[in-house]
């Protein structure tokens, strides 16, 4: 603890011992810190009033929305709905990749050819670019 550290800790308890916390607005409530530094002020009364009200921002509710498609794509037997759930789960991706601010179809396929590319070697070198006597 450094010198003002200790200073600030005997200030505090000698007030407490004199009873200067005891009558101040809001003892003994919980502290509202809900407040959120990063929302600029004029928006924050209406994010206040849309979560009282019990709303979710678009993103959550794409989440919940992506992992009730996960729970029917793996309850249906069905190819048909199958495809159909894909393809709603591949376009609910998307919009929460461009929500993000991320290229949507680009790292996907990158991804991809990366894991066929390591599974196949685990080195991730191709046979052209490795040193001599280099072994796989």
């Amino acid at each position: 603890m450094t010198l003002l550290d200790a200073l600030v800790e005997q200030r505090i308890a000698a007030a407490t011992a004199r009873g200067e916390f005891d009558d101040l607005p809001g003892a003994g409530a919980p502290q509202d810190l809900d407040d959120d530094p990063l929302v600029p002020e004029e928006v924050r009364i209406a994010h206040r009033v849309l979560k009282n009200a019990g709303c979710v921002p678009p993103a959550v509710g794409q989440f919940r929305a992506r992992g009730d498609l996960l729970r029917q794509l793996a309850e249906t037997r069905d190819e048909a709905e199958q495809r159909r759930l894909r393809g709603r789960l591949l376009a609910l991706d998307m919009a929460l990749e461009s929500q993000r601010g991320a290229p949507t179809a680009v790292p996907r396929e990158y991804r991809q050819r990366l894991a066929e590319r390591l599974a196949a070697d685990p080195s991730g070198v191709p046979q052209d670019d490795r040193p001599t006597g280099a072994r796989a």
